[in-house]
Protein backbone atom coordinates (compact mmCIF):
# COMPACT_ATOMS: atom_id res chain seq x y z
CA UNK A 1 0.00 0.00 0.00
CA UNK A 2 3.01 2.25 0.41
CA UNK A 3 3.26 2.66 -3.34
CA UNK A 4 -0.21 4.24 -3.39
CA UNK A 5 0.89 6.84 -0.83
CA UNK A 6 4.11 7.48 -2.73
CA UNK A 7 2.23 8.11 -5.96
CA UNK A 8 -0.36 10.19 -4.13
CA UNK A 9 2.38 12.48 -2.78
CA UNK A 10 3.61 12.88 -6.34
CA UNK A 11 0.10 13.75 -7.52
CA UNK A 12 -0.27 16.35 -4.78
CA UNK A 13 3.14 17.85 -5.51
CA UNK A 14 2.49 17.96 -9.27
CA UNK A 15 -0.90 19.55 -8.63
CA UNK A 16 0.74 22.24 -6.47
CA UNK A 17 3.29 22.83 -9.22
CA UNK A 18 0.46 23.20 -11.76
CA UNK A 19 -1.31 25.67 -9.49
CA UNK A 20 1.88 27.69 -9.02
CA UNK A 21 2.58 27.84 -12.75
CA UNK A 22 -1.04 28.69 -13.47
CA UNK A 23 -0.89 31.54 -10.96
CA UNK A 24 2.26 32.85 -12.66
CA UNK A 25 0.69 32.74 -16.10
CA UNK A 26 -2.55 34.37 -14.93
CA UNK A 27 -0.50 37.29 -13.50
CA UNK A 28 1.70 37.78 -16.54
CA UNK A 29 0.20 41.28 -16.99
CA UNK A 30 0.02 42.22 -13.30
CA UNK A 31 2.26 45.23 -12.67
CA UNK A 32 4.94 44.51 -10.06
CA UNK A 33 4.03 40.80 -9.80
CA UNK A 34 6.80 38.38 -8.83
CA UNK A 35 6.63 34.81 -10.13
CA UNK A 36 6.97 31.74 -7.89
CA UNK A 37 8.55 28.32 -8.14
CA UNK A 38 7.38 25.19 -6.35
CA UNK A 39 10.45 23.61 -4.75
CA UNK A 40 10.28 19.89 -3.91
CA UNK A 41 12.06 17.66 -1.43
CA UNK A 42 12.23 13.86 -1.29
CA UNK A 43 10.61 12.05 1.65
CA UNK A 44 11.88 9.05 3.60
CA UNK A 45 10.52 7.19 6.58
CA UNK A 46 12.11 8.10 9.88
CA UNK A 47 14.86 5.80 11.10
CA UNK A 48 16.29 5.28 14.53
CA UNK A 49 19.23 7.51 15.30
CA UNK A 50 22.70 6.17 14.60
CA UNK A 51 21.38 3.18 12.61
CA UNK A 52 22.36 2.60 8.99
CA UNK A 53 20.08 0.80 6.54
CA UNK A 54 21.37 -2.61 5.59
CA UNK A 55 19.57 -2.89 2.26
CA UNK A 56 19.26 0.78 1.37
CA UNK A 57 16.22 3.01 1.78
CA UNK A 58 13.16 3.28 -0.38
CA UNK A 59 11.61 6.73 -0.45
CA UNK A 60 8.00 7.35 0.42
CA UNK A 61 7.41 10.07 -2.12
CA UNK A 62 7.90 13.81 -2.37
CA UNK A 63 6.73 16.94 -0.67
CA UNK A 64 6.53 20.61 -1.63
CA UNK A 65 9.18 22.17 0.54
CA UNK A 66 8.31 25.80 -0.26
CA UNK A 67 6.75 28.11 -2.81
CA UNK A 68 9.64 30.49 -3.46
CA UNK A 69 8.96 33.84 -5.05
CA UNK A 70 11.50 35.13 -7.53
CA UNK A 71 12.27 38.79 -6.82
CA UNK A 72 14.15 39.38 -10.04
CA UNK A 73 13.73 42.68 -11.88
CA UNK A 74 10.77 42.97 -14.25
CA UNK A 75 10.91 44.91 -17.50
CA UNK A 76 10.21 48.63 -17.19
CA UNK A 77 7.55 50.05 -19.49
CA UNK A 78 6.79 53.73 -19.98
CA UNK A 79 3.30 55.13 -19.45
CA UNK A 80 1.54 58.46 -19.96
CA UNK A 81 0.90 59.02 -16.23
CA UNK A 82 3.60 61.20 -14.59
CA UNK A 83 2.70 59.71 -11.19
CA UNK A 84 3.46 56.14 -12.30
CA UNK A 85 6.78 55.05 -10.79
CA UNK A 86 8.91 51.96 -11.45
CA UNK A 87 11.55 50.64 -9.04
CA UNK A 88 14.77 49.75 -10.83
CA UNK A 89 16.62 47.59 -8.32
CA UNK A 90 16.01 46.48 -4.76
CA UNK A 91 13.21 47.68 -2.51
CA UNK A 92 9.46 48.06 -2.06
CA UNK A 93 7.04 50.95 -1.85
CA UNK A 94 5.50 51.33 1.61
CA UNK A 95 1.77 51.88 1.98
CA UNK A 96 -0.72 52.69 4.69
CA UNK A 97 -3.59 50.36 3.75
CA UNK A 98 -6.63 50.60 6.03
CA UNK A 99 -4.35 51.40 8.96
CA UNK A 100 -1.87 48.58 8.28
CA UNK A 101 1.62 48.93 6.88
CA UNK A 102 2.10 46.89 3.71
CA UNK A 103 4.67 46.82 0.91
CA UNK A 104 4.50 46.46 -2.86
CA UNK A 105 6.20 46.95 -6.22
CA UNK A 106 3.17 48.21 -8.14
CA UNK A 107 3.85 51.90 -8.83
CA UNK A 108 0.57 52.85 -10.53
CA UNK A 109 -0.32 55.96 -8.52
CA UNK A 110 -2.94 58.70 -8.55
CA UNK A 111 -4.22 61.46 -6.27
CA UNK A 112 -7.31 60.92 -4.15
CA UNK A 113 -9.78 63.71 -3.30
CA UNK A 114 -7.57 64.85 -0.41
CA UNK A 115 -4.46 65.15 -2.57
CA UNK A 116 -2.84 62.00 -1.09
CA UNK A 117 -0.86 59.78 -3.49
CA UNK A 118 -2.60 56.37 -3.52
CA UNK A 119 -2.62 53.14 -5.53
CA UNK A 120 -5.66 51.48 -7.10
CA UNK A 121 -6.56 49.84 -3.76
CA UNK A 122 -6.54 53.17 -1.94
CA UNK A 123 -3.25 52.39 -0.17
CA UNK A 124 -1.51 55.65 0.78
CA UNK A 125 2.09 55.95 -0.44
CA UNK A 126 4.53 56.57 2.43
CA UNK A 127 7.40 59.04 2.16
CA UNK A 128 8.96 62.16 3.61
CA UNK A 129 6.69 65.21 3.44
CA UNK A 130 8.07 68.66 2.52
CA UNK A 131 7.03 72.07 3.76
CA UNK A 132 7.89 75.28 1.93
CA UNK A 133 10.13 73.31 -0.42
CA UNK A 134 12.17 71.54 2.28
CA UNK A 135 11.92 67.96 3.57
CA UNK A 136 10.66 67.81 7.14
CA UNK A 137 12.16 64.40 7.98
CA UNK A 138 8.75 63.15 9.18
CA UNK A 139 7.49 59.97 7.51
CA UNK A 140 3.86 59.59 6.50
CA UNK A 141 1.39 59.50 3.58
CA UNK A 142 2.58 61.80 0.80
CA UNK A 143 0.16 64.68 0.26
CA UNK A 144 0.37 67.08 -2.68
CA UNK A 145 -0.43 70.66 -1.69
CA UNK A 146 -2.53 71.96 -4.56
CA UNK A 147 -2.74 75.55 -3.32
CA UNK A 148 -1.21 78.36 -5.35
CA UNK A 149 2.43 79.12 -4.64
CA UNK A 150 2.81 82.53 -2.95
CA UNK A 151 4.68 85.27 -4.84
CA UNK A 152 8.23 86.18 -3.89
CA UNK A 153 9.57 89.69 -4.13
CA UNK A 154 12.79 90.12 -6.10
CA UNK A 155 15.70 90.74 -3.76
CA UNK A 156 18.68 89.73 -5.92
CA UNK A 157 19.39 90.33 -9.61
CA UNK A 158 22.42 88.94 -11.44
CA UNK A 159 23.24 90.55 -14.77
CA UNK A 160 26.10 89.25 -16.90
CA UNK A 161 26.77 91.70 -19.72
CA UNK A 162 29.19 92.44 -22.49
CA UNK A 163 29.78 96.17 -22.74
CA UNK A 164 31.33 97.03 -26.11
CA UNK A 165 34.87 98.33 -25.66
CA UNK A 166 34.58 100.39 -28.88
CA UNK A 167 31.77 102.58 -27.52
CA UNK A 168 32.39 106.33 -27.34
CA UNK A 169 32.97 107.71 -23.84
CA UNK A 170 30.30 110.14 -22.62
CA UNK A 171 30.75 113.00 -20.16
CA UNK A 172 28.19 114.19 -17.64
CA UNK A 173 25.53 112.29 -15.70
CA UNK A 174 23.12 109.71 -17.07
CA UNK A 175 19.71 111.11 -17.98
CA UNK A 176 17.36 108.19 -18.58
CA UNK A 177 15.16 110.40 -20.79
CA UNK A 178 18.10 111.34 -23.03
CA UNK A 179 19.63 108.36 -24.91
CA UNK A 180 22.64 110.49 -25.82
CA UNK A 181 23.77 110.33 -22.17
CA UNK A 182 24.27 106.58 -22.07
CA UNK A 183 25.71 103.90 -24.36
CA UNK A 184 23.42 100.95 -23.61
CA UNK A 185 20.33 99.98 -21.61
CA UNK A 186 18.52 96.73 -20.88
CA UNK A 187 15.20 95.94 -19.19
CA UNK A 188 14.32 93.01 -16.96
CA UNK A 189 11.21 92.03 -15.00
CA UNK A 190 11.19 92.17 -11.21
CA UNK A 191 8.36 91.42 -8.78
CA UNK A 192 7.05 93.11 -5.67
CA UNK A 193 5.73 91.29 -2.60
CA UNK A 194 2.24 91.03 -4.16
CA UNK A 195 3.64 89.31 -7.23
CA UNK A 196 3.08 92.29 -9.49
CA UNK A 197 5.61 92.35 -12.34
CA UNK A 198 7.50 95.61 -12.75
CA UNK A 199 10.12 96.69 -15.27
CA UNK A 200 13.64 97.49 -14.05
CA UNK A 201 15.83 99.18 -16.65
CA UNK A 202 19.57 99.60 -16.16
CA UNK A 203 21.62 102.17 -18.11
CA UNK A 204 25.35 101.98 -18.85
CA UNK A 205 27.65 104.90 -19.64
CA UNK A 206 31.33 104.64 -20.56
CA UNK A 207 33.10 107.27 -18.47
CA UNK A 208 34.71 110.12 -20.35
CA UNK A 209 38.46 109.55 -20.63
CA UNK A 210 38.08 105.89 -19.61
CA UNK A 211 40.13 103.23 -21.38
CA UNK A 212 42.85 105.58 -22.68
CA UNK A 213 45.46 103.71 -20.63
CA UNK A 214 46.18 100.03 -19.99
CA UNK A 215 44.07 100.18 -16.84
CA UNK A 216 40.87 99.23 -18.67
CA UNK A 217 37.47 100.92 -18.95
CA UNK A 218 35.10 102.17 -16.25
CA UNK A 219 31.34 102.24 -16.79
CA UNK A 220 28.72 104.13 -14.78
CA UNK A 221 25.40 102.35 -14.04
CA UNK A 222 21.97 103.89 -13.34
CA UNK A 223 18.44 102.50 -13.28
CA UNK A 224 14.71 103.23 -13.48
CA UNK A 225 11.74 101.21 -12.20
CA UNK A 226 8.05 101.33 -13.13
CA UNK A 227 5.24 101.13 -10.57
CA UNK A 228 6.86 103.20 -7.84
CA UNK A 229 5.32 105.90 -5.64
CA UNK A 230 7.05 108.71 -7.56
CA UNK A 231 4.80 111.17 -9.39
CA UNK A 232 5.99 109.98 -12.80
CA UNK A 233 6.07 106.33 -11.81
CA UNK A 234 9.82 106.27 -12.39
CA UNK A 235 12.55 106.54 -9.77
CA UNK A 236 16.21 106.96 -10.63
CA UNK A 237 19.35 106.77 -8.56
CA UNK A 238 22.90 105.78 -9.31
CA UNK A 239 23.62 102.05 -8.89
CA UNK A 240 27.41 102.21 -9.09
CA UNK A 241 30.29 101.53 -11.47
CA UNK A 242 31.82 98.62 -13.37
CA UNK A 243 35.60 98.38 -13.69
CA UNK A 244 37.29 96.21 -16.35
CA UNK A 245 40.97 95.43 -16.95
CA UNK A 246 42.86 95.69 -20.22
CA UNK A 247 41.75 92.13 -21.10
CA UNK A 248 38.06 92.98 -20.90
CA UNK A 249 37.48 91.16 -17.63
CA UNK A 250 35.54 92.60 -14.73
CA UNK A 251 37.85 93.42 -11.86
CA UNK A 252 35.52 95.20 -9.48
CA UNK A 253 32.11 96.79 -9.20
CA UNK A 254 30.49 99.13 -6.73
CA UNK A 255 26.78 98.50 -6.49
CA UNK A 256 24.31 100.09 -4.09
CA UNK A 257 21.14 98.03 -3.42
CA UNK A 258 18.14 99.50 -5.17
CA UNK A 259 15.50 100.64 -2.65
CA UNK A 260 11.96 100.84 -4.01
CA UNK A 261 8.59 101.91 -2.61
CA UNK A 262 5.74 100.45 -4.65
CA UNK A 263 2.53 102.25 -5.60
CA UNK A 264 0.30 99.14 -5.34
CA UNK A 265 0.72 98.79 -1.57
CA UNK A 266 3.35 96.05 -1.69
CA UNK A 267 6.11 96.01 0.91
CA UNK A 268 9.17 98.12 0.05
CA UNK A 269 11.88 96.24 -1.85
CA UNK A 270 15.63 96.25 -1.74
CA UNK A 271 17.24 94.65 -4.80
CA UNK A 272 20.95 93.83 -4.77
CA UNK A 273 22.37 93.87 -8.31
CA UNK A 274 25.37 91.67 -9.13
CA UNK A 275 27.37 92.08 -12.35
CA UNK A 276 29.75 89.13 -11.87
CA UNK A 277 30.89 87.58 -15.13
CA UNK A 278 30.43 90.73 -17.18
CA UNK A 279 32.97 91.42 -19.95
CA UNK A 280 34.26 94.40 -21.92
CA UNK A 281 35.20 92.87 -25.29
CA UNK A 282 35.13 94.34 -28.77
CA UNK A 283 31.70 92.87 -29.35
CA UNK A 284 28.17 94.36 -29.44
CA UNK A 285 26.50 95.35 -26.17
CA UNK A 286 24.42 92.39 -25.01
CA UNK A 287 23.00 90.52 -22.04
CA UNK A 288 24.71 87.18 -21.43
CA UNK A 289 22.91 86.07 -18.26
CA UNK A 290 19.87 87.45 -16.46
CA UNK A 291 18.79 85.76 -13.23
CA UNK A 292 16.59 86.99 -10.40
CA UNK A 293 14.90 85.30 -7.45
CA UNK A 294 11.45 86.87 -7.70
CA UNK A 295 8.25 85.48 -9.18
CA UNK A 296 4.51 86.01 -9.27
CA UNK A 297 1.87 83.75 -7.73
CA UNK A 298 1.41 80.48 -9.60
CA UNK A 299 -1.09 77.63 -9.85
CA UNK A 300 -0.02 73.99 -9.71
CA UNK A 301 0.21 72.78 -13.31
CA UNK A 302 1.99 69.43 -13.02
CA UNK A 303 4.17 67.05 -11.05
CA UNK A 304 7.50 65.38 -11.73
CA UNK A 305 9.51 62.73 -9.87
CA UNK A 306 13.26 62.22 -10.15
CA UNK A 307 15.38 59.08 -9.71
CA UNK A 308 15.86 59.88 -6.01
CA UNK A 309 12.11 59.88 -5.37
CA UNK A 310 11.85 63.66 -4.99
CA UNK A 311 8.43 64.94 -6.02
CA UNK A 312 8.36 68.43 -7.51
CA UNK A 313 5.34 70.60 -8.20
CA UNK A 314 5.47 72.67 -11.38
CA UNK A 315 3.61 75.99 -11.36
CA UNK A 316 2.14 78.24 -14.01
CA UNK A 317 4.71 80.96 -13.17
CA UNK A 318 7.57 78.69 -14.22
CA UNK A 319 8.65 77.87 -10.67
CA UNK A 320 8.95 74.43 -9.11
CA UNK A 321 8.88 73.35 -5.48
CA UNK A 322 9.83 70.16 -3.64
CA UNK A 323 6.72 68.53 -2.20
CA UNK A 324 8.09 65.32 -0.73
CA UNK A 325 10.25 62.26 -1.26
CA UNK A 326 9.10 58.68 -1.88
CA UNK A 327 10.65 56.21 0.54
CA UNK A 328 11.72 52.65 -0.35
CA UNK A 329 12.02 49.71 2.03
CA UNK A 330 14.16 46.58 1.81
CA UNK A 331 14.24 43.38 3.86
CA UNK A 332 17.08 40.97 4.75
CA UNK A 333 14.98 38.08 3.38
CA UNK A 334 12.41 38.94 0.72
CA UNK A 335 11.21 35.34 0.57
CA UNK A 336 10.13 35.63 4.19
CA UNK A 337 7.46 38.18 3.29
CA UNK A 338 3.82 37.15 3.48
CA UNK A 339 1.92 37.64 0.23
CA UNK A 340 -1.39 39.35 0.98
CA UNK A 341 -2.73 39.64 -2.57
CA UNK A 342 -3.66 42.98 -4.18
CA UNK A 343 0.05 43.38 -4.99
CA UNK A 344 0.90 43.66 -1.28
CA UNK A 345 3.35 41.89 1.02
CA UNK A 346 3.56 42.03 4.80
CA UNK A 347 6.54 41.86 7.11
CA UNK A 348 7.06 38.63 9.07
CA UNK A 349 9.56 37.36 11.59
CA UNK A 350 11.27 35.40 8.81
CA UNK A 351 11.63 38.43 6.51
CA UNK A 352 13.55 40.42 9.10
CA UNK A 353 13.11 44.05 10.07
CA UNK A 354 12.30 46.58 7.32
CA UNK A 355 15.05 49.05 6.42
CA UNK A 356 13.76 52.27 4.82
CA UNK A 357 15.54 55.10 3.06
CA UNK A 358 15.66 57.30 0.00
CA UNK A 359 15.89 55.69 -3.46
CA UNK A 360 19.49 55.14 -4.50
CA UNK A 361 20.79 54.85 -0.93
CA UNK A 362 21.44 51.92 1.43
CA UNK A 363 21.32 49.24 -1.30
CA UNK A 364 17.95 50.53 -2.52
CA UNK A 365 17.04 50.88 -6.17
CA UNK A 366 16.32 54.10 -8.03
CA UNK A 367 13.01 55.25 -9.46
CA UNK A 368 11.86 55.93 -13.00
CA UNK A 369 8.85 58.22 -13.30
CA UNK A 370 6.23 57.81 -16.00
CA UNK A 371 6.89 54.07 -16.05
CA UNK A 372 5.87 50.82 -14.34
CA UNK A 373 7.65 47.55 -13.64
CA UNK A 374 6.02 44.71 -15.53
CA UNK A 375 5.55 41.21 -14.12
CA UNK A 376 8.76 39.14 -14.17
CA UNK A 377 6.85 36.04 -15.37
CA UNK A 378 8.62 34.27 -18.26
CA UNK A 379 5.64 32.97 -20.25
CA UNK A 380 7.71 30.71 -22.55
CA UNK A 381 9.53 29.09 -19.66
CA UNK A 382 6.37 28.57 -17.62
CA UNK A 383 4.49 27.03 -20.54
CA UNK A 384 7.26 24.46 -20.95
CA UNK A 385 7.27 23.82 -17.19
CA UNK A 386 3.49 23.42 -17.38
CA UNK A 387 3.94 20.54 -19.82
CA UNK A 388 6.54 18.95 -17.54
CA UNK A 389 4.24 19.31 -14.50
CA UNK A 390 1.37 17.77 -16.46
CA UNK A 391 3.54 14.80 -17.46
CA UNK A 392 4.62 14.37 -13.83
CA UNK A 393 0.97 14.30 -12.79
CA UNK A 394 0.13 11.72 -15.45
CA UNK A 395 3.13 9.60 -14.52
CA UNK A 396 2.12 9.53 -10.86
CA UNK A 397 -1.42 8.64 -11.87
CA UNK A 398 0.03 5.79 -13.92
CA UNK A 399 1.93 4.59 -10.84
CA UNK A 400 -1.38 4.33 -8.97
CA UNK A 401 -2.95 2.48 -11.90
CA UNK A 402 -0.04 0.04 -12.07
CA UNK A 403 -0.11 -0.58 -8.32
CA UNK A 404 -3.86 -1.16 -8.53
CA UNK A 405 -3.24 -3.82 -11.21
CA UNK A 406 -0.69 -5.46 -8.91
CA UNK A 407 -3.21 -5.49 -6.04
CA UNK A 408 -5.94 -6.95 -8.27
CA UNK A 409 -3.53 -9.68 -9.43
CA UNK A 410 -2.73 -10.47 -5.81
CA UNK A 411 -6.39 -10.65 -4.85
CA UNK A 412 -7.13 -13.06 -7.70
CA UNK A 413 -4.67 -15.69 -6.43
Amino acid sequence: MGAFNTALSGLQAANTDLQTLGNNISNANTVGFKSSNAEFADAYASAMANTAPTDGQVGIGTTVQTIAQQFTQGNIETTSNPLDVAINGNGFFQFNYNGSTVYGRNGQFQLNKNGVIVDANGGELIGIQAQNGKLTGASGPLTINQNAIAPQATSTLSLGLNLDSTNTPISGNININDPSTYNYSTTTTVYDSLGTPQLLTTYYQLQSGSGTTTSGQTWNVDYSVTGTTGASGITTSGVGTLQFNAYGQETSSTSTPISISWADGAAPSSIAVNFSGSTNYNSPNSVITNNSNGYSAGQLSGLSIDAGGNIYGRYSNGESQLMGQISLTRFPNNNGLQNLGNNYWAETYVSGQPLSGGPGSSNLGVLQAGAVEQSNVDISKDLVNLIVAQQAYQANAQTIKTQNTVVQTLLSL
